[in-house]
This record gives structure tokens, C-alpha cells and sequence, in this order.
């Protein structure tokens, strides 16, 4: 038996360019999840196809204990793009495993156990990340989960100020909620958030994983608020589909990593796609592109609820990070853009419509988006 533990769609994928999934019956389908958000340059970009063949040819995998140019070259990549002085980056495969070493590094540094998370959070699903995940679906299977975690109301600063003391050793944050909703944080709450953790010695998380490498509108989406965390995790996007993740840390989080470590830890094919990447987005400055195509992209969603009278309570996000409230159930608009507009999207619970299209993404493919979101709600 295979592929047990997903819900498969009824369609193949065999290949995909920019925005567009190719299906083995030769259906081409307008891609606005980008896998949860993992394609930030779109399917088979040839930069990224170029750098992982080239390193393939030299070195497919060697452990993290042997320096290797090609990690080396994403460990000084990341240090310059982290946001204030986050210059300090342990590298993994993924974003359960970045936010299970931000708890681990979190607790070393201040010998401190309590972690403050938020209601709707989603940080992962392994034993660790899952306790810090608010949605008891995902959760009560599996108890009982690592302890001493407290729940608190997202973008409720005076909760957290009464929450956060002196036995706090983290506070977890999504600048933006993408499992939750799409909700972003108000600037207020995310300075309140500095504050109270840096009154209280705690260590403030900025869960990046899904807002990071330019979704948002900006490299980082804290950087919006002007906010600097201690821990900042990040995966999904930064490699453009192959498995990375990464906890980047301020000076006195590093000082004490503790014994932590991943066998599979930067193998440098992934760092060959994760070098090309961030070096697209940078260079092409996809984040004021997914600012301004996301805003139209909001606009167009906005002006069609209106003109065709649609069943939705909210349209919202930042950048190309949009959720769209509807009142009748999410997955079965999914399920009929798929089917009868050859469109597909992603839920953010059952109320949701979660769009995170490949940051290439143009105005004309928003056009359409909008046109199939349009046709099936009418």
C-alpha cells in the first residue's frame, strides 16, 4: 500500500512550467497553490534545474561535519538576507524540523520550559511542533505531546503581556496565519510581542516558513512591521521544491545550541537549489513583484464579490499570501475550480480559499484566476 497517509487527487501530475501542472491526460492546470507555497519561481525553472544538475554531476551528498562550498555558499546567503542580526543558521529538511530545533535552542538559551503559542497556529506535526499547533484534529490522535505550552488569542497583545513572565522561554508567532485563515498580524502586536519577550529574557519565533522568501510582499514578512525576532524559521519556498528548511538565530540563541544536529542537514544538492533560488528572488526582486500582483490580485477578488453579488464574507492577505472567506464550504469550491476551470488552490480550514501562487505569477494568470473563481460561485 502507498501514499496511505495522503488524500490523493483524482489527477496525475507529470510536469509543470512557471505556473502552469501538466496532468498525464494533458490537462494544463493554473497552479495558485505552488504545493503550499514551495515554488516560489514556479515548476522547472531552468536556473534552479541548471544548479542541481551541476552539483549532482559533482557531489551528490556528503554530512554537514565536511565543509562543502555549496552549504557554505547558503549558510553566508542566509546571514545576509536574515533580517537585523540573525546571522547565526542551522539548516534541516523541513519546516516541522526548523521550528522543533527553535523550541530546542529556545529552552537552551534561557533554561527555561514554558513555550507561549497562538489559537489557529499551525507550526508542524511532528510530537514536538504539534504541541505548539492549536487544531485538536491534528493533535488529539497523538497525545500526549512535549508539555509546557500555553495557548493565548492571536493579535491579543494584552493576553500575551498577562501570559509571558519569567518561566517563558519562547513565544511562537506566524507574522501572517496560513493554516489558520490567512490573518495577518497587526505591526502593534508584533511590537507588543518584542517587547514583552524582551522585558521577560524570553526568546521571540517568528514562524517564516510559509510567509518567508518573498511571499508577503517583502523578503521576510516581519520586516514589514519592522520587527527583529531572536529565532526566525523558515522552509517551504527556499529551495523551490526540494526539502530544506532553516532556524536562523540571534547571537545569544547560538551560543548555546545544545546538542542538536540532522544527518541530512544542508546536503548540498539542496543547497545548490536553495543557492539559486534566493538568488532569483534577489536579483529579480520578486518580493515587490508579489506585492503588486497580489495587491491586484486582491483588488480584482474584491471587485467581482461585489459585482456578481458572491457568497463571500472576506478577502485578505499580504502580498501573494490571499485567503478568501467564503460562507458555504471551501473544498468544494477547490474541488470545482479543479474540475470544471482546470484551476487549483489550497484550503486554510473549511471556510477558507488559501492562494499562494508561484511569485512569477502574472496579472493575466490572476485574470483568470479571478474569471474560474468568479464562474464557479456564480
Amino acid at each position: 500500500m502507498s501514499g496511505f497517509v495522503f488524500s490523493e487527487k483524482p489527477i496525475t501530475i507529470e510536469s509543470g512550467d512557471g505556473a502552469t501542472l501538466v496532468a498525464d491526460d494533458g490537462t494544463e492546470y493554473l497552479d495558485f497553490g505552488a504545493s503550499y507555497a514551495c515554488a516560489p519561481l514556479g515548476h522547472s525553472h531552468p536556473t534552479v534545474t541548471e544548479a542541481v544538475t551541476r552539483q549532482a554531476e559533482a557531489l551528490t551528498y556528503v554530512q554537514a561535519s565536511y565543509p562543502v562550498e555549496t552549504r557554505t555558499e547558503t549558510y553566508e546567503k542566509l546571514a545576509t538576507l536574515a533580517p537585523g542580526d540573525l546571522e547565526n543558521v542551522w539548516l534541516c529538511n523541513s519546516g516541522t524540523e526548523a521550528n522543533e530545533a527553535a523550541m530546542k535552542f529556545a529552552r537552551a538559551a534561557t533554561g527555561r520550559e514554558t513555550i507561549v503559542a497562538t489559537k489557529r497556529a499551525f507550526h508542524g506535526r511532528t510530537l514536538g511542533a504539534l504541541a505548539l499547533t492549536w487544531k485538536k484534529k491534528y493533535k488529539d490522535p497523538y497525545e500526549p505531546l512535549a508539555g509546557g505550552v500555553e495557548f493565548v488569542e492571536y493579535g491579543n497583545a494584552e493576553e500575551l503581556a498577562e501570559t509571558v513572565d519569567e518561566d517563558t522561554a519562547a513565544v511562537f508567532l506566524e507574522p501572517v496565519q496560513g493554516e489558520g485563515g490567512i490573518h495577518p498580524a497587526a505591526t502593534d502586536y508584533l511590537n507588543a510581542a518584542r517587547e514583552v519577550t524582551a522585558e521577560a529574557g524570553a526568546a521571540l519565533v517568528f514562524d517564516e516558513i510559509q510567509t518567508g522568501v518573498g511571499r508577503t510582499g517583502t523578503l521576510w514578512a516581519c520586516e514589514q512591521a519592522g520587527v527583529v525576532p531572536d529565532i526566525l524559521t523558515t522552509a517551504k519556498g527556499i529551495a523551490n521544491g526540494l526539502p530544506m528548511g532553516a532556524t536562523l538565530c540571534a547571537d545569544w540563541i547560538a551560543e548555546d545550541f545544545g546538542d542538536h544536529g540532522s544527518t541530512f542537514s544542508g546536503g548540498p544538492v539542496v543547497c545548490a537549489a536553495a543557492n539559486a533560488t534566493l538568488e532569483t528572488v534577489v536579483e529579480e526582486d520578486l518580493p515587490a513583484h508579489a506585492e503588486r500582483v497580489g495587491s491586484d490580485l486582491r483588488d480584482r477578488l474584491e471587485d467581482a464579490v461585489d459585482d456578481h453579488d458572491l457568497p463571500v464574507r472576506d478577502v485578505r492577505g499580504s502580498g501573494l499570501m490571499v485567503g478568501i472567506e467564503v460562507k458555504r464550504g471551501s473544498n468544494r469550491i477547490l474541488r470545482d475550480l479543479a474540475i470544471q476551470e482546470a484551476v487549483l488552490a489550497l484550503p486554510a480550514g473549511r471556510s477558507v480559499v488559501r492562494l499562494l501562487p508561484p511569485l512569477i505569477v502574472e496579472a493575466a494568470e490572476t485574470e483568470r484566476f479571478v474569471d474560474a473563481f468568479v464562474e464557479v460561485l456564480s
